[in-house]
């Protein structure tokens, strides 16, 4: 099995060539590759049905469920370290602390991970990348783009990727066979956690790439911004309340950031 590391080069390179080529037509201003997004949507739909999703059925069916959330508590873990970074870089000093806290925690006394005892301590988790790093610095998003099996991303995460895939641990684990097992154990574990929402929205989305689009900005935009519409303005001297800030509702969180309780 290929590393994630080589799966994601070529992803960016795909990427890459999409965005010199020019090869769409726009009918959504965010989405101006809709020509290429949906090319790679089928690619990446086809792999899900014949590879990944009955993969995932299998997993959820046969592994025990304690031992399901195990394997979710251990790579979630793992993203913590990374998280108090990106929270660090934000200015958010006290999730920043919580997160690190949590993976000291957990690595420790919850046997690398497999026990998300934090959470039951009440430190609650954040899932921080780079790319939300880089919208709160001020970086625009740029144009939606589907990345081959890596699923939805825009110009802005895609070229944080490299940072992302540099901070994962799990990237520098040997022997190489054992870590391109865990690269496919957690993949179909993610895909698992998400296995009964998608069958759902398979049945009612008219359009699904227009569905996993749309999820998949606003959701962006909320998690860079916190819940708020965007970046967060003074209030203003005078005693007259200012206006409401639109609040944008979280979905169901993807495959990377689902957790088991």
């Amino acid at each position: 099995m290929t590393s994630l590391p080589r799966w994601r080069g070529l992803a960016l390179a795909a990427a890459s060539c999409a965005v010199l080529s020019g090869c769409a037509t726009p009918s959504n201003p965010q989405d101006p590759l809709e020509k290429f997004n949906r090319a790679t949507f089928a690619f990446n739909d086809t792999v899900d049905r014949v590879a990944l999703k009955p993969a995932a059925t299998a997993y959820k069916k046969v592994l025990p469920g304690f031992a399901q959330t195990g394997v979710s508590n251990f790579f979630g873990n793992l993203s913590d370290a990374w998280s108090s970074v990106n929270n660090f870089l934000q200015g958010k000093g006290a999730d920043g602390a919580t997160d690190f806290m949590r993976f000291a925690l957990n690595s420790t006394f919850g046997i690398a991970g497999i026990l998300d005892i934090a959470s039951e301590a009440g430190m609650q988790k954040h899932n921080e990348d780079f790319g939300q790093t880089l919208g709160v610095w001020g970086v625009p998003s740029g144009p939606y783009l589907m990345l081959p099996l890596l699923g939805p991303s825009t110009i802005r995460d895609t070229a944080a990727l490299p940072a992302d895939i540099w901070a994962d641990p799990w990237a520098y684990k040997n022997p190489v066979n054992v870590r391109n097992i865990g690269i496919g154990v957690r993949a179909v574990d993610q895909r698992a956690s998400v296995l009964e929402a998608s069958n759902l929205f398979e049945e009612a989305a008219l359009d699904r790439y227009e569905f996993i689009r749309d999820g998949y900005l606003q959701r962006r935009q909320s998690r860079v911004y916190d819940g708020e519409s965007g970046p967060q303005k003074d209030a203003p001297k005078e005693d007259v309340p200012a206006s409401n800030t639109q609040v944008v509702p979280e979905p169901a969180s993807n495959a990377t950031e689902t957790q088991r309780k």
